[in-house]
């Protein structure tokens, strides 16, 4: 970065990198060119470390400034170095949540209109209520963690990444709410609305899910938020719930509009979990800060680890709920285990020898 001349605040008092351009960038492209995603996002949130001859222009009552890097126990280099896979900002992001309740809105206007829910087994009618209703609330729980979360992104391109991941959560749980209110008309009031609520307070399968998702919520640290969530939760508990039990065992029992539901969560995941390795891949591997960044993901593991295990075995019994059962958990936790080691290995850190999953 060129001098800056902080005697001025005047206009013109610094010159900044790339000021000379004809490309009006200033700032270095991931590729050999920038993307509209980077023109759009990169330098977008002012840094003093950049271009801001003065400090932050506004700070909060207590005098911490605006975006602080010490709300994270992770540094990093250079905080401008991550590009979101996904290169999701404002406007795609709006077009994608768009296509998909127009999507869901498809499937649900077919299924009403031929009477789906006739052919849904009993059993599995219950297991939409109680289980299927329990599960928009640690989705809802989770998007507003990672709104709070998204305030300490310290550039505009990790912000981006953890609130589109919160918007993501936060669509799902209402998409859910929606469905199972439509299932109650169509059923003339069969279905029981607040079951997913009692579950979630009260049926032991569910607490220790709500117990791992209220202590990453009592930490302020926004990355650790956004590592625990997308790196273990997600992989451990929510994947196998979703893909390793709803969506096998929806068809098997007269249901292909919930399936279809989950199946956008699923999308969900797998972009927010490509953003999440790329950041912390970047992370893991900083010429500087790199180890100590590795020991403070490793200790983040031995905390969050033992407490997704414990809740996705709690969750055992309701695979055992439906009238076919031909999914088992023990195969859906399997695939979660891998993905967690496919997971750590691409952001290149191992999982602590005293951690058993």
């Amino acid at each position: 970065m060129a001098e800056k001349v902080r005697q001025s605040a005047a206009a013109g008092a610094a010159k900044f990198a790339g000021s000379d351009s004809r490309q009006y960038n200033y700032f270095e492209p991931k590729g050999r060119r920038a993307t509209h995603y980077e023109d759009v996002t990169v330098d977008v949130q002012p840094d003093p470390e950049r271009y801001l001859i003065q400090d932050w222009i506004i700070s909060f009552a207590d005098g911490s400034p605006a975006y602080s890097k010490e709300k994270s126990a992770l540094r990093s280099s250079d905080w401008h170095k991550y590009r979101a896979p996904d290169e999701e900002w404002e406007r795609n992001h709006f077009q994608r949540q768009s296509g998909i309740e127009e999507s869901i809105r498809l499937v649900s206007t077919v299924a009403r209109a031929s009477r789906a829910v006739d052919t849904f087994d009993k059993s599995w009618l219950q297991v939409i209520q109680n289980h299927v209703g329990a599960l928009k609330h640690p989705e809802h729980a989770l998007g507003g963690i990672l709104l709070v979360a998204q305030r300490g992104g310290y550039t505009q391109m990790i912000n981006n990444s953890i609130l589109t991941n919160s918007s993501y959560k936060l669509r799902f749980a209402q998409d859910l709410t929606l469905y199972i209110a439509e299932l109650n008309i169509d059923l003339d009031g069969g279905l029981d609305e607040s079951a997913g609520k009692d579950r979630w307070m009260n049926d032991p399968v569910w607490q220790g899910a709500r117990k791992a998702i209220e202590i990453i919520q009592n930490d302020f640290d926004p990355l650790k938020a956004y590592f625990v969530t997308n790196i273990v939760y997600e992989a451990l508990v929510t994947e196998p719930f979703r893909s390793g039990f709803i969506m096998q065992c929806g068809a098997m029992h007269g249901d292909f509009v919930t399936p279809a539901i989950v199946s956008t969560a699923e999308g969900d995941y797998e972009r927010n979990l490509n953003n999440a390795i790329e950041l912390f891949h970047i992370l893991a591997n900083d010429p500087t800060y790199g180890n100590d960044n590795k020991n403070v993901m490793q200790d983040w593991l031995k905390e969050h680890v033992t407490l997704a295990v414990e809740a996705a075995h709690q969750m055992q019994p309701i695979w055992s709920q439906p009238q076919v059962k031909r999914v088992q958990f023990s195969d859906a936790f399997a695939r979660a285990k891998n993905r967690l080691t496919t997971t750590l290995s691409q952001i290149n850190i191992e999982l602590p020898t005293e951690v058993k999953i």
